[in-house]
């Protein structure tokens, strides 16, 4: 590990100008390039205190040997500088993008003295005109299958092609007038490339010209009697105009714009772009990267458009460019696409009407693309298998951790405190070995005694549980109990506690199985740092149990910490064990909201306020909020519900008359420890 202090620059060489700089490790390759508005304030934040740099920052500082810079004119070639140095020299410390997908494209060969129409995927080549990307290659052929009726542009392979033009004699799609055959000297180079021009006027969007073009020639031939050719110039039309329904309507016809939407966590970020020419839908694409370097909403929408649009030029870059956020600064970026365009390019974020309406369903394309993209990282065996034995690594673990569980507290502004504890064995979760709890007392205050809470009940009941079914090998498969103080999973994730036996027979070997928690994990995980930590590490200590090791991992800069230790382990953002922890943990959170919204609402919905007419989910939510129970208040007087904020003294008489009408409900009781869960 390098120290930046042995390679900083001296004050004053750095000039105080825009330009590229490139951090290079011991071996002179370059890690990370970037850009700045001013080289002296930009690098000047890279050599500060190592504790204050973001993790990922510091993990690049300590990794690099050594430093240079570029300086240039305007802040517009900074921007293609460096997107030049990135495609030259790949740096690992800069954001990637690579496709969740092989997309292909309609390409339109231009570079050819013959032009091609094909299906075509992988990188552009030059003197090639892109159509989509489109999701699917057959919807690329259905489209090219109708417009060849109009514009019979050779389709073949350079070997059929050649082939056709020995023999004299074109291929089948000649013959039925689906290609206008220059290998046979049908039509000259010039008349083809000119069909060429017209497929590619017509992809592009601009369907108007051909379709009034053809339909004053179909008017022309019926006047003249040509009654054939207009029933043919008929059928060219409604090809065209089926060709042009495949592509959903969304925009006004003029409309040329590519929208880009980011869904990203702490780890991963995925894009997603709608290409919109003449008003449709004509392709979609995605990328996913890992987030090595620290990054935001705006750079990450700056790289894409660097990555979308730095080999493009012309017709490739569109009137409009819609992303979610805007590049900081968004001038710069502005003038480049302008360059690369040759004209006017309206960069912004669209605020309402049919765009923004788009807007939200490109978003919700991108946030499936990183959910499909972590369900199918975490499905892979390779990377569950190394992303445990990363994390044994990293914790100084003896074996792999086959079994993870995390701990996690939510409450809502002190109120309704609960727990979450989520199970993941092999990399996987257990959704029927889920539990939940219910925090009383003081605890509720405070999420480090609540987490001491929590750990203590959860393995009290294990030492029980082992100590009541005698000697149960750690390795043998579990069977059902719940923890102690447990209200059993949500809705959909396994049956609840009480309907489980005390012990189930393994089916065909006539003997018990041990409960569930008799079945300690190889690792505990808490959300959160060092306090939430050694809360846990004391609650195993006081229950004398030494064999399972804690950690926490920190929501905002993914820290991972151990009991004891003054600094924290920070895994490499790339790290599969960052990942499955990170997974681990969001789940837990996931799983405690659930149930403490799910609580919080019942506490709404079961009472006699349901009853008052008038009484709107806000005010009931304000009105338990302040008296704590239905039967505090109950007890209140009139003048003492008016002070809630947004009670007025009627409201007051109303919800007075009802609570004193209304019997008391009878408390809910946990029925596998008898606690009583709802003050009423």
């Amino acid at each position: 590990m390098a120290d930046p202090s042995s390679y900083r620059p001296r004050p004053g060489e750095i000039p105080d100008s825009p330009g590229v700089y490139r951090f290079r490790d011991e071996h002179g390759r370059v890690i990370y390039v970037g850009k700045a508005k001013s080289l002296r304030q930009r690098l000047a934040n890279y050599f500060q205190d190592l504790a204050g740099l973001h993790p990922r920052t510091r993990t690049m500082v300590t990794t690099a040997a050594s430093v240079e810079w570029t300086v240039v004119t305007t802040e517009v070639e900074a921007l293609q500088l460096e997107y030049s140095w990135i495609k030259e020299y790949d740096p690992r410390f800069n954001v990637k993008y690579r496709d969740d997908k092989s997309y292909p494209s309609l390409a339109v060969t231009l570079n050819e003295e013959f032009p091609r129409v094909q299906v075509m995927r992988g990188p552009k080549k030059k003197g090639v005109r892109y159509f989509g990307p489109y999701a699917h290659a057959w919807a690329i052929r259905e489209t090219v299958d109708l417009l060849l009726r109009v514009f019979p542009v050779r389709t073949c392979s350079a070997g059929v092609f050649k082939r056709s033009a020995q023999i004299g004699r074109p291929c089948l799609l000649g013959y039925i007038g689906k290609c206008s055959a220059p290998c046979v000297g049908r039509v000259t180079a010039e008349e083809h490339r000119r069909l060429a021009e017209e497929f590619c006027d017509f992809m592009a969007g601009r369907t108007g010209t051909h379709l009034r073009r053809l339909e004053q020639e179909m008017h022309r031939a019926a006047e003249e009697m040509e009654y054939e050719r207009a029933a043919r110039l008929r059928d060219d039309i409604e090809a065209l105009r089926r060709a042009m329904e495949k592509n959903a309507v969304v925009l006004a016809d003029a409309t040329d714009a590519d929208l880009i939407a980011v869904a990203e966590d702490e780890l991963e970020a995925a894009v997603q772009i709608f290409h919109v020419r003449g008003g449709r839908v004509r392709g979609q694409r995605g990328w996913v990267t890992d987030k090595v370097e620290e990054v935001t909403a705006a750079g990450l929408v700056e790289h894409a458009l660097q990555q979308l649009y730095g080999e493009e030029s012309g017709d490739a870059v569109p009137r409009e460019v819609l992303v979610a956020a805007l590049p900081e600064p968004a001038g710069p970026v502005t003038a480049w696409l302008a360059g690369r365009r040759g004209a006017a390019v309206d960069l912004r974020v669209p605020r309402r009407g049919d765009k923004r309406a788009l807007m939200e369903t490109v978003q919700r394309n991108a946030q499936q693309a990183l959910v499909l993209h972590k369900t199918r990282r975490a499905s892979d065996l390779t990377t569950r298998s190394r992303a445990l034995e990363e994390i044994a690594e990293a914790l100084g673990l003896d074996s792999a951790p086959l079994r993870i569980e995390c701990f996690d507290v939510s409450h809502f502004q002190g109120d309704d405190v609960v727990a979450s504890m989520v199970v993941f064995e092999d990399g996987l979760a257990r959704k029927s070995e889920y539990r939940r709890f219910q925090i009383k007392g003081f605890a509720g205050q405070d999420d480090v005694r609540s987490m001491h809470e929590v750990v203590s009940r959860r393995f009290r009941r294990y030492l029980q549980e082992r100590q009541r079914t005698g000697e149960w090998g750690t390795g043998e498969e579990p069977g059902g109990l719940p923890a102690a103080g447990a209200e059993g999973t949500g809705a959909g994730e396994g049956p609840a506690p009480a309907e489980r036996p005390a012990g189930e027979r393994d089916g065909g070997t006539g003997r018990e199985r041990p409960p569930k928690f008799a079945y300690p994990p190889q690792l505990v995980v808490v959300d959160g740092g060092q306090p939430q930590v050694a809360a846990a590490r004391r609650a195993l200590d006081e229950l004398g149990i030494d064999d399972v090791a804690v950690c926490g991992l920190a929501k905002r800069l993914e820290e991972v910490w151990l009991p004891g230790e003054d600094d924290p382990v920070v895994l490499p953002r790339t790290s599969e064990g960052l990942y499955l922890l990170q997974r681990v943990r969001d789940e837990a959170h996931r799983f405690a909201i659930r149930y403490q919204r799910g609580k919080r609402s019942r506490s709404l919905r079961a009472g006699p306020l349901d009853a008052v007419p008038g009484l709107g989910e806000t005010r009931k939510q304000a009105l338990i909020k302040h008296f704590g129970s239905v039967k505090r208040l109950r007890a209140a007087t009139v003048d003492q519900i008016c002070e809630v904020p947004g009670i007025g003294r009627k409201t007051a008489e109303t919800v007075a008359a009802a609570l004193a009408q209304a019997a008391p409900a009878a408390p809910a009781v946990n029925t596998a420890t008898g606690e009583i869960l709802e003050d009423q």
